[in-house]
């Protein structure tokens, strides 16, 4: 079972801000990364096959696939968590803030959302079945 990670997505209001962002982040010529201080001691389990959860506007509603982690030897973020260009809009799952990143282990990850034709439903209607329990 793959080993995943969970992280604020900080300035982002909605799945759609960080789609724009990314977008305009890759037309300038710049990959899909996550800066950070710590390297994971769990690197290797991340990257055979791992995704960043993003939580956003306390609720995890999408996710990317962890590429590649690389440490450099100095800076104030020696660590650069590489990530697939891809996002992947999930179930969404409340989730109280924290600093930094945590480990998410497989168990407890949202599955991906999506109908039985592949097509994503709304978040906000994701959202009010979840209230309602009928998710």
């Amino acid at each position: 079972m793959p080993l995943h990670l969970i992280k604020l997505c900080v300035g982002v209001e909605t799945v759609e801000d960080l789609r724009a962002w990314r977008a305009l982040r890759a037309s300038q010529g710049h990959r899909s990364v996550c800066p950070t201080r710590q390297t994971p001691k769990r690197a290797a389990e991340l990257v055979d096959g791992g995704s960043l959860y993003w939580v956003i506007k306390g609720q995890v509603l999408v996710r990317q696939t962890i590429t590649e982690i690389v440490t450099e030897d100095s800076g104030p973020q020696p660590c650069r968590i590489y990530l697939a260009p891809e996002l992947i809009e999930t179930a969404p799952q409340p989730r109280r803030a924290f600093q930094g990143w945590r480990y998410l282990p497989a168990a407890d990850a949202p599955p991906d959302l999506a109908t039985g034709d592949g097509e994503a439903i709304e978040p906000e209607l994701a959202r009010q079945l979840r209230e309602l329990g009928a998710w």
